[in-house]
């Protein structure tokens, strides 16, 4: 009845109060652990890393041979750059050399048998190969200017009315006719003459037998190391033998490369 007379005379059923909704709740936030550079850098650091294989006892001999080559270049900047004398360059150069010949026997006898620095022992065949190689006698050295002997080392026993005229016409000939590089002919008594022109000499070696391909590669090599050696004298004529040095004179009667 009351609520009758209500809608009549305009009145209205207030609605019942509505509860605010509470809002979800919010799954718990998991802290971050912050991880330092200095930790990781020990994670990374004891990770351990591939193995590297070591070289094997040719490849270690041959990094070792191309280091001597290195000291052998420097050791001529070094004279030439008046920072060492010439006693010093020779005693230097032969040290070298000793080490590149140990090495070098060791790399041709060793047949891949052994470890890098183990010790070995020469067969019959390398006693062979030594008695039979081509050893040098001696040599002589030309100004290219001049024409000129510069110097003369070791037994250089060859007729300079044989030599001279071979010397002339090298010198002067065409590159078509000589190559423009080393050349090597055969003389009276099963001997060799090798002629090897540089940018300020030319250099006449004399060998016992003939050389091997190897020996004229080294051979070449030897006369531009004497030249780098002495660059700064060659220069600046005249030249006094005295003042140069001859790395040449280490081989002398040796067997070589």
């Amino acid at each position: 009845m009351f609520d009758w007379l209500k809608r009549v005379l305009g009145g209205t059923t207030p609605e019942p109060e509505k509860k605010p909704l509470s809002p979800p709740a919010k799954p718990p936030v998991r802290e971050k652990t912050a991880v330092s550079a200095p930790f990781m850098a020990e994670v990374v650091a004891e990770r351990p890393l591939p193995p590297t294989p070591p070289p094997s006892g040719k490849e270690a001999a041959q990094q070792f041979l191309d280091k001597l080559q290195e000291k052998i270049g420097r050791l001529a900047d070094d004279f030439a750059n008046g920072n060492i004398n010439r006693q010093q360059f020779q005693q230097l150069y032969a040290h070298y050399q000793r080490e590149m010949r140990a090495v070098e026997t060791l790399i041709e006898t060793d047949q891949g048998q052994s470890e890098w620095g183990d010790a070995f022992q020469e067969g019959e065949s390398v006693l062979i190969r030594q008695q039979h190689a081509a050893k040098a006698k001696g040599y002589a050295i030309y100004e290219n200017n001049s024409g000129m002997p510069l110097s003369t080392l070791g037994n250089f026993e060859v007729d300079p009315a044989l030599f001279v005229p071979m010397l002339s016409s090298f010198r002067s000939a065409t590159a078509e006719i000589f190559g423009g590089g080393l050349q090597a002919t055969a003389i009276e008594g099963g001997r060799w003459l090798c002629f090897v022109p540089g940018q300020y000499t030319t250099l006449m070696a004399l060998f016992t037998a003939e050389p091997a391909n190897r020996q004229l590669d080294f051979l070449e090599q030897l006369h531009g190391l004497f030249e780098k050696a002495n660059r700064a004298l060659l220069t600046k004529p005249p030249v006094e033998a005295s003042e140069l040095v001859f790395p040449h004179e280490h081989f002398l009667g040796k067997w070589k490369r």
